[in-house]
């Protein structure tokens, strides 16, 4: 049974339905969308992260929400929370981010549910702080950690990427609540 987590103005961000994989799916293997990631994501690949999206709802009670828009009820991506642990002085933790179709990019949409994440985690008492990294070329996910209202602490080597790799250099954003 859907949950309902967060509503705002366009947007609702709710539990994971199973319809929503196909649709990830096509995201995760749209080069538009995974630009800034290391690479596209098999449909299993993709199945395999919404399993782990739902895994760490189970445990924490929050999550990578799915987002869909109040007026057509499309689902257009996830933002919200993920614990994150690899190797770097800022970790484990929890970050903030978002992954939005390429169809409903330019819309405001990334901002407006990341703001109602940061409102839910304050209002909830869920973290004290929360990180968001990116790579360098990402201008545009670094304009959406700007918008929310977190600071720039530094430029990082992401360590789960080889040392050649084009993406390896990462912008890390915080904002204490």
């Amino acid at each position: 049974m859907e949950t309902i987590y967060i509503e705002t103005e366009r947007l609702i961000l709710r539990s994971w339905k199973n319809e929503d994989r196909a649709f990830f799916a096509e995201m995760n293997r749209n080069e538009h969308v995974m630009k800034y990631f290391p690479k596209l994501l098999s449909t299993e690949e993709s199945d395999s992260f919404v399993n782990r999206i739902i895994a760490e709802f189970e445990k924490f009670g929050y999550g990578l929400y799915a987002v869909e828009t109040k007026d057509t009820g499309d689902f257009i991506g996830y933002v919200g929370f993920h614990r994150f642990n690899f190797e770097a002085p800022f970790s484990p933790n929890w970050e903030i981010g978002w992954r939005i179709s390429d169809r409903f990019w330019h819309k405001g949409y990334a901002t407006e549910a990341a703001q109602a994440c940061i409102k839910y985690a304050q209002e909830n008492k869920l973290f004290d702080r929360l990180f968001s990294f990116t790579a360098i070329q990402n201008i545009p996910s670094e304009n959406v950690m700007k918008r929310i209202g977190m600071t720039h602490i530094c430029s990082f080597m992401h360590p789960a990427l080889p040392d050649e790799h084009l993406l390896k250099q990462h912008q890390l954003y915080s904002i204490k609540l």
